[in-house]
């Protein structure tokens, strides 16, 4: 091979003016039907994960509000017993220091009976 024949076939590498030796092309990668089915299904399954961890902090916020509410009655229940048996206690006193049951009279017992 001369150096003329080996100019002539790097000539024709170039046919054209202002090419490179080296061509860019473009390429776009492209999901396929199934890879792209996939992806779906995958981020159908997140979805519903997140959607059941949301329901269970809810239902458990539930349980927690239901039983704070179950304590709150028991005290309220609790504490009107309280106050009536405080105003029982507190009757007795009012009732020997007031002014009708110091003017009464004691009875004693006459007799007793005998069965």
């Amino acid at each position: 091979m001369t150096y003329s024949s080996s100019l002539a076939i790097n000539r024709s590498k170039f046919n054209s003016i202002n090419q490179n030796s080296v061509s860019f092309r473009s390429t776009e990668k492209i999901i396929g039907p199934i890879s792209n089915t996939v992806i779906l299904i995958v981020l159908a399954c997140l979805i519903g994960l997140l959607y059941l961890t949301q329901v269970t902090k809810t239902n458990s916020f539930g349980y927690n509000i239901n039983s704070l509410q179950q304590q709150q009655a028991q005290l309220v229940s609790q504490y009107n017993n309280l106050e009536v048996a405080s105003a029982q206690l507190q009757s007795v006193n009012r009732v020997q220091s007031s002014s009708i049951a110091q003017s009464m009279t004691t009875i004693t017992p006459s007799a007793t009976l005998k069965n």
